[in-house]
């Protein structure tokens, strides 16, 4: 029987949990790589970090052997509307038909966004500055999937492209990255969503 995400999830938990009660730890200290952090740190800390990240890249590697998802539903709520959609759990990985999963919600997160953004200004995120309404457009249909977030008067849609694993991180640029418009009836507070 292969685990689901849901079982990932709760090992990666319970896990996690035994690794801060100091229940498991990296005995082999040559693995811990940087001494300046192990210092910081102390060994003991830095350990349990470690130990907790090599199981993780153990479920990663069973995820990918076994082709079980790393998508989660989750629900944005802005202006008493919900829409639930598919986002990649923060402690696994993207298998390749995920990303397929995560383009077919496309349209569904764009119909909401389209719904809420009618009337307020539009803002790109870096750098921060007013955009208008048929460039956020073409920036929109470039994007193969997109993401959403709500802030109390402020919605935010994340335009994504690439390896989902990579998107959000600058490293990955310009194969994979995700950027930001925000729609808000003032300059956005910039919150790092």
């Amino acid at each position: 029987m292969t685990y689901t995400t849901e079982q990932l999830i709760r090992i990666l938990e319970e896990e996690l949990k035994a690794a801060w009660k100091g229940e498991r730890l990296l005995l082999a200290s040559s693995q811990l790589g940087d001494p300046v952090v192990e210092k910081a740190l102390g060994t003991e800390k830095l350990s349990k970090v470690y130990a907790y990240r090599d199981f993780r890249s153990q479920i990663h590697q069973y995820q990918l052997e076994h082709r079980v998802s790393g998508l989660v539903w989750r629900s944005c709520r802005f202006n008493g509307r919900f829409i639930h959609f598919p986002e990649i759990h923060n402690q696994l990985v993207a298998i390749p038909r995920d990303k397929e999963t995560l383009i077919a919600s496309k349209p569904e997160i764009l119909a909401f966004w389209r719904e809420h953004t009618d009337q307020l200004p539009l803002w790109q995120m870096s750098p921060t500055r007013p955009i208008l309404v048929h460039q956020a457009n073409q920036q929109i249909e470039a994007a193969e999937w997109v993401e959403i977030e709500a802030g109390q008067a402020e919605l935010y849609l994340g335009l994504c492209w690439g390896d989902p694993n990579e998107c959000h991180y600058g490293w990955a640029y310009p194969d994979s990255r995700c950027e930001q418009i925000i729609a808000s009836a003032s300059e956005p507070s910039l919150l790092k969503v």
